[in-house]
């Protein structure tokens, strides 16, 4: 009696943990704009933990607590939801360099606020730094494919160029600086510490990933940029 009893009752658990999750899915379900959202959420993780060919579309439905033929039905195969989340990924760190205000801040200010910005976004989204690293790997094969991303891009380099102009006509930045060159400046010193930073801090004897470490980064990151364009 006593082993029916247990039985019924792991059943009966069984049982209310399948109807809690198949009312999840029918909630994403329903939800169009929350399940293409749940879907991009979960190949982000995948396709950053795993790069492409290691990621696995049974794995990002399972993480999205939906099916294979949701996934197909929003991005089409594999490679439409990767491209997915490339470009989502780009217009996150896009759209938030938007609220740095550039136009309407000191020239000096403005390329201080938007290298700290750059720094601190790598930090805080290191996913970002996993795709950018799989995405090199493929040559940008799938990136090339973009219609978005380089309209994405032309909005942060029109305001990187105001910038400049205007710290050009104060005297304090040198005459025809590059803007691509600057931003290159700017990533470049935050992706290679962020992608190098266990080896060096074991070649070097030192704790690169401290926090004091990373804040001392970042504003080195501010001082070279700024001594590279000053007059």
């Amino acid at each position: 009696m006593a082993g029916r009893a247990r039985q019924q009752t792991e059943n009966a658990a069984q049982e209310d943990v399948a109807e809690a999750a198949g009312k999840r899915r029918r909630k994403v379900s329903r939800n169009p704009q929350r399940t293409h959202a749940t879907i991009l959420d979960a190949a982000t993780e995948e396709f950053a933990a795993h790069g492409f060919g290691g990621a696995r579309v049974d794995a990002i439905a399972a993480r999205a607590q939906t099916n294979k033929r949701m996934l197909y039905h929003y991005f089409g195969d594999k490679e439409g939801l990767y491209l997915a989340v490339l470009e989502a990924t780009y217009a996150t760190i896009r759209n938030a360099e938007k609220q740095l205000n550039l136009a309407h801040r000191h020239p000096e200010e403005g390329m201080r606020e938007l290298a700290l910005f750059t720094w601190q976004h790598f930090l805080a989204h290191p996913e970002f730094l996993s795709l950018l690293a799989t995405e090199n790997l493929h040559q940008a094969h799938y990136l090339r494919r973009s219609e978005k991303v380089s309209v994405m891009h032309s909005h942060l380099i029109d305001e990187l160029s105001d910038v400049l102009r205007r710290g050009e006509a104060l005297g304090i930045f040198r005459p025809a600086v590059d803007p691509i060159s600057v931003y290159l400046t700017i990533a470049a010193l935050g992706f290679f510490y962020l992608s190098n930073r266990h080896t060096l801090s074991t070649i070097f004897a030192r704790k690169l990933t401290a926090p004091d470490a990373l804040n001392a980064w970042g504003e080195h990151i501010v001082a070279v940029t700024l001594a590279s364009i000053r007059a």
